[in-house]
């Protein structure tokens, strides 16, 4: 008799678990194979969520390299659903072990054959049959919808797949009071509007501790570096002209740029434009108002990029002044607050939500359909997608629902954020927008020696994490499609790309800019640039539009969502208390700060370290260890550079200065 050990991870999935009676069959791809054998342990809850159990088996068949097993499991039980997520064999004469992640909800009273590794292209698997009937059963759960019209696509339904397994740790309303819980945080702010900026000041050090952003807000330095290294580093691009509409002039602005005119400024690239015109027409909340502004800034003789000039609104006139740092001190700083409401606003509409979550999730919901589990490019993606559709189902419902927290802290609230996540997403395309070297370059702002905008940080690390990305996807796509014929005839990938081309009317994505040529995918190229478009949009460029968000928008006058009153249509004199008077009052300050502070942890693991594993070729986790290598690298070189700057900055500023403090404690 052979002695099999058999362990069984339960995977991490609302309900994994089962009692459910489950038997398994091992073979070894030549018609051997051993008798079905229960697997149970007495006295034992087996297969609980999250829970490893091992087995023991004999048989008289000995297989020494086991290379399938079928499992099978019957309706027995209160709770017969059963999501594995992976199956371990060891043949004990010989020591030899085989892995089968099964990564599945296990049907009842069906036979499901895995292969060791699990990792095929369609056309090579021997089970095509069991591989297209799951397929047609996901394309039933994973069904398109387009559930708000001009969105992008989203799943119709949340599929079981999908759920979290400890929702409560998503559950936005309970963890807002969880984080307030203990605190006496209202009795901290109190009610009604704030008096002076120390007021407001005042609670952080009693509540949630300092955003980032708090510390050097009304500086010009700072709002140039919000443009390239905060939230929302998206919009700027390389001046060449100045557009009609805009009033700036060389006389209004002649003390700004070094002694230079706007001709020779552009000439040298040092002059660079936001336009939010998108905003244009886009319903804001009663009472309230998003300006549509024009933003000029230049970068100075030290290398920073410095505000010169902001128009409000996108027609030059008397009502509509050219702002510029020479004006009285509010009245320029106020300018810069208004735009910030612009900003912040497309922010959240386009940059996080449309570009990151509604956009992948599209994505997402083609990948379940068209690929199946097996297949080595969905192991690459699906890491990527973890928790995406869930996320997005909970934060439509509680953020930009009616009433919710979008239509309480932003200027154009929820009915806003939706027509301009539609106005923007509409033409995003994936070999632009979702090609980040080429998004840089058609702004005018790719550059890797530093010529360009030398103090756009978020672009230099950006850049470094994208081609490791691209590195990865490279190897692991030419690993499985060594020739043009592996790519041509596959099926799944073919229908994947057909999918994520067609129009929302006929049933797909209707992505733009994908590199689907003449009705398929060809080569190499084109599934690398599709891949590390889903992988960088849904790692790097969430992250970075995501997790800063307290630091941004905890300290309101920083980085406002709304003002209250109107945006000034003159320079007369304004105070601080004018300053004061704008800010959202202390019960809408709170809500901000707690919903920022929760959107801003990091409740998923970092890029490379993936929650859940779903490559064990070989061959493809040398590849992923690899990339994982590579991402510790540039970690270590981030940290040497910030080090380095850190200790230029305190040498020029002083050991006893504020900054010094700054940088010590944060």
């Amino acid at each position: 008799m052979s002695t099999y050990e058999i362990k069984v991870k339960t995977g991490d999935r609302l309900g994994a678990g089962t009692d459910a009676k489950v038997e398994i069959v091992l073979l070894d791809g030549s018609g051997r194979q051993t008798k079905p054998a229960y697997l149970d342990n007495w006295f034992r809850n087996d297969f609980e969520a999250r829970q490893l159990d091992v087995f023991t088996i004999k048989d008289d068949t000995d297989i020494p390299d086991v290379t399938e097993i079928k499992i099978r499991r019957d309706q027995a039980g209160l709770f017969s659903d059963w999501y594995v997520e992976k199956i371990e064999v060891l043949n004990k004469r010989i020591g030899t072990a085989s892995v089968f992640p099964i990564l599945r909800w296990i049907r009842p009273d069906v036979d499901l054959y895995v292969g060791k590794f699990d990792t095929l292209l369609p056309q090579f698997d021997p089970r095509r049959d069991q591989r297209n009937a799951e397929l047609e059963l996901k394309k039933k759960l994973y069904e398109y919808e387009e559930k708000v019209s001009g969105l992008p696509v989203q799943v119709k339904k949340v599929p079981e797949d999908e759920e979290f397994s400890i929702s409560a740790k998503w559950d936005l309303l309970k963890r807002k009071f969880s984080l307030l819980a203990g605190k006496s945080v209202e009795m901290i702010f109190g009610s009604g509007s704030w008096e002076t900026l120390e007021d407001l000041t005042g609670v952080y050090s009693k509540t949630f501790g300092d955003p980032k952003e708090m510390e050097n807000w009304k500086s010009d330095e700072h709002f140039g570096w919000q443009r390239l290294n905060s939230v929302n580093p998206n919009l700027i691009r390389l001046c060449t002209d100045i557009p009609s509409k805009f009033g700036v002039t060389d006389e209004c602005i002649k003390e700004c740029l070094d002694g230079l005119t706007l001709s020779e400024a552009m000439s040298k690239k040092r002059l660079f434009i936001v336009d939010l015109e998108i905003l244009d027409g886009i319903t804001c909340v009663e009472g309230y108002i998003s300006p549509v502004p024009i933003a000029l800034l230049f970068v100075n003789g030290t290398g920073k990029l410095m505000p010169v000039a902001i128009q409000l609104f996108q027609q030059k006139g008397p009502e509509n002044p050219v702002f510029v740092p020479t004006d009285p001190p509010y009245t320029w700083l106020f300018a810069k607050m208004w735009y910030n409401v612009a900003d912040a606003n497309y922010h959240q509409a386009l940059t996080h939500l449309g570009f990151t979550h509604l956009l992948m999730e599209g994505i997402c919901v083609a990948t379940n359909r068209c690929l199946s589990p097996s297949h080595p490019m969905f192991k690459l993606l699906a890491p990527h997608f973890l928790f995406i559709i869930a996320i997005n189902s909970r934060g439509l419902n509680y953020l930009v629902s009616p009433g919710g927290w979008i239509d309480k802290t932003m200027a154009i609230g929820a009915v806003g954020i939706l027509e301009l996540t539609k106005k923007g997403a509409d033409s995003w395309r994936m070999n632009i927008e979702g090609n980040y070297a080429e998004f840089l370059k058609s702004r005018g702002v790719y550059c890797n020696d530093g010529s360009i905008l030398p103090t756009f940080y978020q672009r230099d690390d950006s850049m470094m994490l994208y081609g490791a990305i691209r590195d990865y996807v490279t190897k692991y796509v030419n690993l499985y499609y060594d020739t043009n014929d592996k790519i041509i005839h596959d099926v799944e990938i073919q229908t994947f790309g057909q999918e994520l081309t067609k129009s929302k009317s006929d049933g797909g994505c209707g992505i733009l800019g994908v590199p689907f040529e003449n009705g398929k995918f060809s080569k190499a190229d084109q599934l690398i640039e599709v891949f590390t478009s889903v992988i960088f949009s849904s790692s790097v460029l969430h992250a970075a539009s995501n997790f800063p968000q307290y630091d941004a928008y905890g300290f309101p006058p920083n980085y406002p969502t709304k003002i209250r009153g109107v945006p000034p249509k003159n320079k007369n004199p304004l105070k601080e208390e004018d300053i004061v008077k704008s800010l959202i009052d202390k019960s809408t300050t709170l809500d901000a700060m707690v919903i920022t502070r929760i959107l801003s942890e990091r409740s998923t693991n970092a890029l490379g370290d993936f929650e859940v594993t779903y490559t064990y070729d070989p061959a493809a986790v040398k590849i992923v260890e690899e990339f994982r290598q590579n991402l510790k690298d540039i970690s270590l070189k981030m940290l040497k550079e910030m080090k380095n700057w850190c200790k230029n900055m305190i040498s020029l500023s002083g050991r006893n200065s504020k900054f010094h403090q700054y940088l010590t404690y944060n």
